[in-house]
């Protein structure tokens, strides 16, 4: 009596394998034809892929990577030259500029000297102008002397 009363009761194994069968048999004819033409459609997808889109698709990055490459060796090249010009430029203007600075430098010591002999000019002409004075004040004391002895 026990038994059959926990078997009503407590065992529900062989209800929930009934319903278990029931739900895998409704799954596999409502979703297993669904499914397979799902899983066919992939397969032919992915077979086109690998044979047709992939090769048309690793041609063309091949083409337009060595388009690209080609284009930068261009650029490069002409960026190079453009530099070398540049150099070239500033090599000139540098030269230019140091025949501007020593000739400057020539003209400033040039003049410089210039100033040095007008002011050694100057310098005699003053000592000159000074001598005149002390003799023409000493010929005038000389002259005043002679008034003051009256």
């Amino acid at each position: 009596d026990v038994g059959e009363i926990y078997s009503r009761l407590l065992d529900h194994r062989p209800v929930i394998q009934g319903e278990i069968r029931y739900f895998v048999k409704e799954f596999e004819e409502k979703r297993g034809l669904r499914e397979l033409r799902v899983l066919e459609n992939l397969k032919n997808t992915i077979f086109e892929t690998n044979e047709h889109v992939l090769p048309k698709c690793e041609q063309a990055m091949h083409d337009n990577l060595n388009e690209a490459f080609k284009r930068l060796q261009a650029a490069n090249d002409m960026i190079r030259r453009l530099q070398e010009k540049e150099h070239e430029e500033r090599k000139l203007q540098m030269d230019k500029l140091m025949a501007r600075e020593e000739k400057r430098m020539a003209h400033w010591e040039e003049f410089m000297k210039e100033q040095q002999n007008k002011q050694a000019e100057v310098d005699e002409e003053h000592r000159k102008a000074m001598e005149r004075l002390k003799e023409q004040y000493s010929e005038m004391e000389k002259e005043l002397a002679k008034y003051v002895s009256f």
